[in-house]
């Protein structure tokens, strides 16, 4: 996610300075804006710093952690997020809600994915989820794939964020198939390190100059997930057999996805955590962990059934992680949140840190909020593709309890009753 948000950030002041956007950007070799914090926010954005860059990303990422801990987000903070849509059913990064959209305007694939995520997540303002999804549709390239902007050049973080989003609007995304027979999952692919060479597993976030592929671990963490159809929010799936990279030319997308998955969980085991890769032109220096990555790790290898083979990284991110994330704001919150949840951690207690209570913090004061913390292994609210299939809402929880204060006598006497449809 932190390389997603910071390539997207140069994407942007390309186009604003009216310069082309450099094309396959190595997508580690970027740092991430530093914005500082600003007095005139609008009203319902979650975090203090500037938005320019990451407005939409965070509020939406913020929902999709709250929702998990069963959090319901403020309407002005929805409808926030709602006003940065336009017409077309876009997102950009961040926009002034005052002025309508145009030509000038920087349309952005990641921003519309996760806030399409996000909404279909909560449960709320479905027209305007789908209305994001069509337009997502509609910019698919050539290959399968999308890029961060309208015609750029399709990348593994993109196409897997944008999978997210459409498998959670209940578009079958095999379906999606191009004049020239590519789908999104053969976009991916397409980036995938064969096994038996180096780094084999792996993805590239795009290829090189000369077509050459260099592991990258976020968009490999983003393309797991992408090739199971998962979105951002995923909990623990049932587990599976220890992943191994797999050897062939006509590997199914989730074999594909597996692949991916053994690649990290080698990673990891050499040391709990990832690291940042060095920016271009710097001098060598000690190797830092990279906090973000390493969430999105935990998510992807539990999402793909291999929960425990990110145990020693979510203990090492309850030792390393929490001062980072309340540095770090809203969304690096929520990726701990996410990292938690899927794992079976207790985000309420995360390395001595209640992340929910500290994200919530972070924005408008929550519409509701039920307790206890859910786990992996109860009702999961981002699984399945209907938006319906919210989990337990606290409308629910109320519900039992009521139903429990009645009585057993008053249960007996229902039996007998029809049950109303």
């Amino acid at each position: 996610m932190t390389v997603r948000r910071s390539a997207a950030a140069l994407a942007t002041t390309a186009v604003l300075l009216g310069v082309a956007a450099p094309v396959a950007v190595a997508p580690v070799a970027v740092a991430a804006p530093s914005p500082s914090p600003s007095a005139d926010l609008p009203a319902g954005l979650y975090g203090t710093t500037d938005p320019t860059y990451d407005g939409v990303w965070r509020q939406s990422l913020a929902f999709l952690a709250q929702k998990i801990e069963y959090v319901t987000p403020s309407t002005q903070a929805v409808d926030w997020l709602v006003g940065q849509q336009c017409d077309s059913g876009a997102f950009t990064s961040y926009r002034d809600a005052s002025k309508p959209c145009d030509a000038s305007t920087v349309m952005d694939t990641n921003a519309t994915a996760i806030a399409v995520q996000a909404l279909v997540e909560i449960n709320q303002r479905r027209e305007d989820a789908n209305n994001g999804a069509d337009w997502l549709k509609s910019v698919q390239n050539e290959d399968g794939g999308w890029g961060y902007n309208p015609g750029s050049p399709s990348d593994a973080n993109s196409t897997s964020i944008v999978i997210g989003a459409l498998a959670r609007t209940g578009v079958p995304v095999n379906e999606l198939t191009t004049k020239n027979g590519s789908t999104p999952y053969t976009a991916l692919q397409s980036l995938a390190i064969a096994c038996g060479e180096k780094d084999g597993g792996a993805f590239a976030y795009q290829p090189g100059k000369k077509g050459e592929l260099t592991a990258n671990m976020d968009a490999t963490a983003a393309s797991v997930l992408g090739l199971m159809g998962k979105g951002i929010a995923s909990g623990t799936s049932n587990a599976v057999k220890d992943p191994s990279c797999t050897k062939g030319d006509d590997l199914s997308p989730e074999q594909t996805a597996q692949n991916g998955a053994s690649f990290l969980a080698d990673t990891l085991k050499k040391q709990p955590y990832l690291e940042q890769a060095p920016m271009p032109g710097a001098e060598d220096t000690d190797p830092q962990p990279d906090y973000g990555n390493t969430s999105d790790a935990v998510v992807a290898l539990a999402a793909s059934g291999h929960a425990d083979k990110a145990k020693a990284s979510v203990a090492w991110l309850q030792k390393n992680g929490t001062g980072w994330a309340k540095q770090g704001g809203p969304a690096a919150t929520a990726q701990l949140i996410l990292a938690a949840h899927a794992t079976g951690a207790d985000a309420r207690s995360f390395g001595g840190v209640d992340l929910v209570k500290q994200l919530n913090s972070m924005g408008p004061s929550p519409a509701a909020t039920a307790l206890p913390s859910p786990t992996p292994t109860g009702p999961q609210p981002s699984s399945g593709t209907d938006s319906d299939d919210s989990g337990l809402s606290l409308g629910w929880l109320i519900g039992i309890g009521l139903l429990v204060g009645t009585g057993i006598g008053f249960l007996f006497s229902m039996r007998g009753k029809k049950k109303q449809p």
